[in-house]
């Protein structure tokens, strides 16, 4: 495996690999053991080019086959059925959808009979929710107590719009959650150093966030600083920023009612590492997707 470039000296989240299948897990979910979460690289899959080579999308043109085989290549390495797995249909909302054993295939094996969903919770064993990822940020959500799940999509307009927030009252109102006895991970996405945003971006953010988080959310870009993500908004103009979405969504936790304590930030970022995660903006488009999962075991 190529060596990982890592955000910090914590190493928040240990690689995996089986059957030259490469995942990464979060060593607090590995310490629960009703528990089986993963998520994948862009290693160990049959997928060519610029999908090469273990994509999880059936809807960025690769072939069919080959993005079923990686599933089943990644379902065997992480440990959970491949019949198992419920997809989120991602449109960057903040809608979560409860799915149960009756949804276990949808989005793959049969069709989904809805849309517009970036989160999934469930308190059923042996359902694997599945979202997916090429810089956004994934958050995984654990509730050990009454044994549920969550696991969402957070790009910058989820993030924003709080859809961590959305998905902790969600589990709150289907399973009697309480927010003090999450376990909350956010998963391996872009950093702040990669992620160039322009000014109308940071005012949501602005209008999102009190002033007093503003300088850990966003900072102005220095003249000729640069970055895999630099340079990648074609047509904005005025100032720059550079985001922190994993902090945003930290805040967005801590605002949702879960303890400070509870809360693990990925070390990982995709733009940093573009031979071992798929990354928007490092191809500037031309790629797979990565995917987390999360599932109580049966």
């Amino acid at each position: 495996m190529e060596s990982l470039l890592r955000k910090n000296r914590m190493e928040h989240m240990c690689a995996h690999q089986k059957d030259g299948v490469l995942y990464f897990t979060f060593p607090a979910l590995d310490a629960m053991p009703f528990l089986i979460h993963g998520f994948s690289s862009r290693l160990g899959g049959v997928s060519e080019n610029e999908f090469s080579s273990m994509n999880l999308s059936f809807t960025r043109g690769d072939k069919p086959e080959r993005v079923d085989e990686n599933f089943h290549r990644i379902a065997a390495a992480v440990g959970f059925p491949y019949e198992d797995m419920v997809f989120s249909h991602q449109t960057h909302t903040t809608n979560v959808r409860v799915v149960t054993r009756e949804d276990c295939g949808k989005g793959y094996l049969r069709r989904r009979d809805y849309q517009d969903v970036d989160g999934l919770i469930t308190n059923e064993p042996g359902v694997v929710l599945g979202t997916f990822y090429a810089d956004c940020v994934p958050l995984y959500f654990v509730d050990p107590v009454r044994r549920a799940i969550g696991l969402s999509h957070s790009g910058w307009r989820g993030t924003v719009n709080d859809i961590a927030r959305v998905t902790v009252r969600s589990m709150q109102q289907a399973f009697g959650t309480v927010p003090s006895d999450l376990l909350a991970a956010v998963g391996p996405s872009i950093c702040q150093d990669c992620y160039e945003v322009s000014e109308d971006v940071i005012d949501q953010f602005r209008a999102h966030y009190p002033e007093s988080v503003w300088s850990v959310l966003f900072t102005p870009k220095t003249t000729g600083q640069t970055g895999p993500g630099a340079g990648d908004e074609p047509g904005k103009s005025g100032k720059k920023y550079q985001l922190n979405l994993w902090e945003a969504c930290r805040q967005n936790l801590l605002r949702a009612g879960v303890p400070e304590k509870n809360i693990v930030v990925t070390d990982l970022c995709t733009c940093c590492n573009p031979t071992i995660f798929f990354s928007h903006r490092a191809s500037h488009g031309k790629r797979g997707n990565l995917a987390g999962f999360l599932a109580l075991k049966s």
